[in-house]
């Protein structure tokens, strides 16, 4: 297992939990095989499991869709991320081809502001995606590498994750995290939310 330092002693829990979410564990073989760039699951697909197993919930429970990123700067075209998508959606098994969600984060800071309300800077690599979130708890990714050890990335760390803690992105000015907080909290309200 290869790790971020911040996740030191929370990443062999986290580890312990991606590998017994079948669904995850799919898409992490699927996403390594086709070998894209700079690739990540995260959020949701990653954080969730672990409010799922602390709270006694089945792993997939509250799961709308797995987040794969990649990174792709010689073609940042929808084109280009179009292709991705569906070379992806061929490889994966029918249950879960409408649920990961493929997005060249190359491209991201191209459609953020018309989408959302507000300016999203260019980034350099998938893994800079993680500190744009609106919540430390949700800025959690994971690759699984060749030899079967999971990268897990997580720029705040893990503690908010395994707190069953919502908080704002510190490092983060925008909208967003109250919507955000009050959907997490109808599916799980263990959370604490601090604003």
């Amino acid at each position: 297992m290869r790790h971020d330092p911040k996740t030191s002693e929370l990443a062999p829990r986290l580890d312990a939990i991606l590998r017994a979410t079948p669904g995850l564990m799919q898409v992490l073989h699927t996403a390594r095989a086709l070998a894209l760039p700079d690739w990540l699951v995260f959020s949701g697909a990653v954080y969730q499991p672990v409010w799922n197993h602390l709270t006694g919930r089945p792993p997939d429970y509250g799961l709308s869709d797995y987040d794969l990123g990649y990174f792709d700067a010689a073609d940042p075209s929808y084109d280009a991320e179009d292709a991705v998508i569906r070379r992806v959606a061929e490889a994966l098994p029918a249950p879960l081809k409408p649920l990961v969600e493929v997005r060249n984060q190359a491209r991201v800071h191209l459609w953020f502001e018309s989408r959302f309300g507000e300016p999203y800077t260019a980034l350099g690599a998938t893994s800079e995606a993680l500190a744009r979130f609106v919540s430390p708890a949700f800025a959690v990714g994971a690759r699984l590498e060749q030899d079967d050890s999971l990268t897990i990335l997580a720029p705040f760390g893990l503690e908010d994750v395994f707190a069953l803690r919502l908080r704002p992105n510190p490092w983060r000015q925008g909208r967003g995290f109250d919507r955000a907080a009050e959907r997490a909290l109808a599916r799980w309200p263990e959370l604490t939310i601090e604003s």
